[in-house]
């Protein structure tokens, strides 16, 4: 017959009100909001503030607030694409539909498509910077907290040190 120690279940240490409400031991928080739309015409783009909190030792800011554009994180997933060994998920769409011309609406510049845009493009970064590999690379340390992205930067891993 079988013993009732191979369905024993595992005793778990009690969990206290300290270790509730402290920080979590590793942690990244990136969210996108504060869209603004800037320019006329055919020079016309929103651009969203991109937010991040960690204590992970490889982020060597630990908080950071910068703007981006739907090109920037084109240019994040093209660098990973490129020089990471993970598999980057899709951005959200480019809706070429809502840039062609004599439109009844403000087309890719509506609140409701912003708002979308938004929602997905803080889901394709939180996927991206949740990945331990993508964490080490350059080309994400720089979306997430340079202010302005070098472009000719060269491609590499964070070290730490």
């Amino acid at each position: 017959m079988t013993s009732n120690t191979a369905t024993a279940r595992i005793s778990s240490k009690k969990q206290t009100l300290e270790d509730a409400y402290s920080p979590p031991a590793n942690f990244l928080e990136i969210d996108i909001g504060n869209p603004q739309t800037h320019g006329v015409a055919k020079k016309r783009y929103t651009d969203y503030e991109v937010r991040m909190k960690t204590n992970l030792p490889v982020f060597k800011v630990k908080e950071s607030s910068v703007r981006r554009r739907y090109s920037d994180f084109e240019w994040l997933r093209n660098e990973l694409e490129r020089d990471s060994k993970i598999v980057v998920p899709p951005l959200p769409g480019k809706a070429l539909k809502r840039q062609l011309p004599f439109r009844g609406d403000d087309g890719i510049f509506e609140d409701d498509f912003i708002e979308e845009r938004r929602q997905g493009l803080e889901q394709f970064v939180n996927k991206v910077a949740g990945h331990p590999l993508a964490q080490n690379e350059k080309c994400l340390h720089m979306f997430l907290q340079e202010p302005v992205i070098d472009k000719n930067y060269v491609p590499g891993k964070i070290r730490t040190t």
